[in-house]
């Protein structure tokens, strides 16, 4: 079972148009309603994958009351945590290049007494899972040491912690030695405070993250591809992709397959990018199920192109 912890989930509605043009009425071709947050999204492509998830999150007001409904009816379990704010919507606007305008809402921000639920339903509903997977933004009233609470408790009690969080909530709870982290190449150069031009600038941001205490980097280079950095040593893999629909919930999609193929290792690293690859080729933030997989394109290898310019560098 792979446990999975939203701290500020979110009712996603996604709009496929056929250009976004400032100060018109534009008429969308295709609409999506989807219970969103990256946890969230975890846990679907987790439940698409075929395996028990449980989703955590605070919830809230009408939007909350539809999330639940709709995790519902994807058969993902919630635990929710009732919190007075309502739960916030956000809205995703993609175009046919791939262009994709997102508006994300701030959310509603927790009291004292919900941030302490909030954990204490972790606890509970740990019992039993392979993974916890912390993932997404704070909502207002946590601090960034919140992910690193989480991880010194999770760990004390024998689970293991997967963290897909950025800024100074990531740098926060790296003291704690999460198993893996899951940033981006934007996220990735943050956190190292330069720009990341090459792969193996990558490489290099990744090993300054393992020495700052994370056990595992698994890094998203975008169209580029994928890393991973652990005591085993250094992974790259990529896989071709048709074209680009959406790539709202890819990263989390990737990070579903990871656990769900063991959450270590190349073969792990494998099937991070096969449901990556499969998840931008389709609409809003649908997660990819196995008929979507095509695990056979997707190569992986121990010599990392270092020198290899990255399609997107961070800066």
């Amino acid at each position: 079972m792979i446990l999975t912890v939203t701290p500020n989930p979110s009712l996603d509605r996604t709009y496929e148009v056929p250009a976004l043009d400032r100060g018109e009425v534009v008429r969308a071709t295709g609409e999506r309603v989807d219970p969103g947050g990256k946890g969230v999204n975890v846990s679907r492509a987790v439940a698409a994958a075929g395996v028990k998830t449980v989703a955590v999150l605070p919830l809230g007001g009408a939007p909350g009351a539809l999330v639940a409904q709709l995790l519902d009816d994807q058969g993902i379990e919630a635990a929710p945590v009732p919190v007075s704010g309502q739960t916030r919507s956000n809205i995703a606007v993609a175009e046919p290049d791939g262009t994709l305008t997102k508006i994300n809402a701030p959310g509603p921000e927790l009291s004292d007494a919900e941030r302490e639920l909030l954990l204490a339903t972790v606890g509970e509903r740990s019992r039993g899972a392979d993974w916890i997977a912390c993932c997404g933004s704070l909502p207002r009233g946590l601090k960034p040491s919140w992910y690193a609470e989480l991880v010194a408790r999770a760990h004390a009690a024998g689970a293991r912690i997967a963290l897909d969080t950025s800024g100074p909530a990531l740098l926060a709870a790296l003291a704690e030695r999460p198993d893996v982290v899951k940033p981006n190449v934007e996220e990735l150069a943050e956190a190292v405070g330069r720009p990341l031009a090459t792969v193996g600038d990558a490489v290099a941001a990744a090993e300054e993250l393992r020495k700052a205490g994370a056990h595992a980097v698994l890094a998203s280079l975008g169209a580029d591809g994928q890393l991973l950095v652990d005591a085993s040593g250094t992974y790259f893999a990529s896989a071709p992709v048709a074209a680009v629909r959406s790539n709202v919930g890819a990263g989390d999609s990737s990070l579903a397959g990871f656990l769900v193929a063991g959450g270590s290792g190349p073969r792990a690293l494998a099937s991070a990018v096969a449901h990556g690859a499969a998840a931008v080729q389709l609409p809003g933030s649908a997660m990819p199920s196995p008929a979507d997989l095509a695990p056979d394109a997707v190569t992986v290898t121990s010599e990392v192109p270092l020198s290899r310019v990255l399609t997107e560098p961070a800066t």
